[in-house]
């Protein structure tokens, strides 16, 4: 590698199908990227999209080692480059969420005292995977050996601190165990699982917080310099959000085969869905995920069957119907969806009736009207509400398309930004590693990426259309509630 050298930030992200990383240098400049693939790089591992699925069809493990492997790979692939690790200033990363790996006792010995004449996975071969509940019920023998329960992203940080890594804010609160507020195990919920689990999973830090300096291993095998910072790594959505860089009040919307939301929040409201962190990149602040099954693979199906399996006249029906599609209202689940728990097709005339059909522009407009109300309702029924400063930030294949933007604006009565975040996790841990460096100086997150490339507008909202929608945002809410309820009486 030719290049000159440059202080930079590594942003690593331990996902399911594959290991990631990017190097950004001080001006936010991504200059390097690789990844190992699990199953076409690591075929000896016999993984399906990254994972061993048990005979029951419902448990789902990793191979730990291959991580591990995968981790050695890209080292290897980044010192045969040339690149140079002693430009290294801070590293941080993200893991998959809800996933846990437990240490036998003793590992702590072992990752203190790695040998930088080996690679990793030939030293770290003692780990195991699973949940901690299931674990301690099934398997209590290796529940009393174990030392310390890692998820998957303090596991990564260990790997390169050579000791085990606390539990980030933002991670930890994906795990149904931390009392969200007060930054806390909830002692409650540790004990309906495990007897210990506390000194288990060990302490937990801010999300920002730098947890050590990088092991002697890899300043010895591979010339990183001794002063080289480890971040807290933190899970891949919250990781996704710092890459998106979202600010209080705004919204992440990924349009792919599901739809996410991303939601910064002030205070969450309690609620039985979706799921609520602690920010990551402000630690008086909280994030929300919401997820919808019923995605792009919907909105095919509705272009195939009411536009001629065509994009283009998918988008001029779009444009051709008037905004609130008259009062016709659909909701479409050809599966069974997670946010509600709704499944079928359902269709309302303007008077509340039940009907089989629509038109078929007024189909297509009903059921991308009909998506973004429900994330709209969804979203704040767990606290968020629409600031004048709001802006959507669009990802996914959806977001291509400037007519569906375009409905995403009006319902949300904001202007909709599109930003390239193929690897918003791993840039997202990049950022956040600049951040770690600056956290102690008080310096707020979004000063620390101001260089970043900015997201393009792609949509502001038609003039009127929070009117169509402050109206219609009700009426659609209550006829979601009489779905679920199966009760298809008038609604008031």
């Amino acid at each position: 590698m030719a290049e000159r050298a440059r202080h930079c930030c590594l942003g690593w992200d331990f996902s399911t199908q594959q290991v990631k990383v990017v190097a950004v240098d001080e001006e936010l400049t991504v200059f390097y990227e690789d990844s190992v693939h699990f199953d076409r790089d690591l075929p000896e591992f016999g993984t399906q999209g990254g994972v061993h699925v048990h005979e029951d069809g419902l448990t789902v493990t990793s191979p730990v080692l291959m991580w591990v492997q995968a981790l050695d790979i890209l080292l290897e692939k980044m010192k045969a480059s040339g690149f140079d690790f002693s430009q290294v200033l801070s590293m941080s990363g993200a893991g998959q969420q809800h996933g846990s790996v437990y240490w036998k006792v003793g590992a702590s010995q072992v990752l203190t005292n790695l040998s930088p004449d080996l690679p990793l996975h030939e030293q770290l071969q003692r780990f195991t995977g699973n949940q901690i509940a299931k674990i301690y019920q099934q398997n209590p023998e290796a529940y009393a050996h174990t030392e310390r329960i890692s998820l998957v992203s303090s596991f990564a940080a260990s790997l390169f601190l050579g000791s085990y890594s606390p539990i980030d804010y933002s991670d930890g609160s994906g795990m149904n165990l931390l009392q969200i507020q007060d930054k806390v195990w909830s002692q409650a919920c540790l004990g309906a699982c495990a007897p210990q689990l506390e000194g288990k999973l060990g302490p937990l830090v801010p999300s920002c917080s730098c947890v050590g300096a990088i092991s002697a291993y890899y300043v010895q095998r591979y010339g990183f310099p001794s002063g080289c910072k480890v971040v807290a790594f933190t899970g891949d959505n919250p990781a996704s959000l710092a890459g998106m860089r979202l600010e209080e009040g705004d919204i992440a919307v990924s349009l792919g085969t599901s739809d996410t939301l991303f939601l910064w929040l002030q205070e969450p409201v309690p609620a039985l869905e979706g799921h609520i962190f602690c920010n990551p990149v402000d630690p008086q602040h909280y994030m929300a995920l919401l997820c919808f099954k019923n995605g792009s693979l919907m909105r095919e199906q509705i272009r195939d069957e009411s536009a001629a399996c065509s994009w283009t006249e998918f988008s001029r029906a779009l444009r051709s119907t008037e905004l609130g599609n008259g009062g016709s209202l659909g909701f479409y689940f050809d599966v069974m969806e997670i946010t509600p728990e709704i499944t079928g097709r359902h269709r309302f005339s303007a008077d509340n009736c039940k009907v089989s059909a629509f038109p078929e522009d007024v189909e297509i407009r009903a059921l991308v009207e009909g998506q973004f109300m429900a994330k709209r309702i969804h979203a704040e029924g767990l606290g968020y509400r629409i600031m004048p400063k709001t802006k959507i930030l669009a990802t996914g294949g959806a977001s291509h398309n400037r007519d569906i933007l375009q409905v995403l604006a009006d319902v949300f009565g904001a202007p909709v930004y599109v930003t390239d975040t193929a690897n918003s996790a791993c840039v997202g841990s990049a950022y956040r590693a600049f951040h770690g460096l600056a956290a102690g100086t008080g310096v707020p997150f979004s000063e620390v990426v101001k260089l970043a490339p900015n997201p393009r507008l792609a949509a502001t909202p038609t003039p009127g259309a929070s009117q169509v929608y402050e109206a219609l945002l009700p009426k659609y809410a209550k006829l979601e509630q009489r779905i679920l309820s199966q009760t298809l009486g008038p609604v008031a």
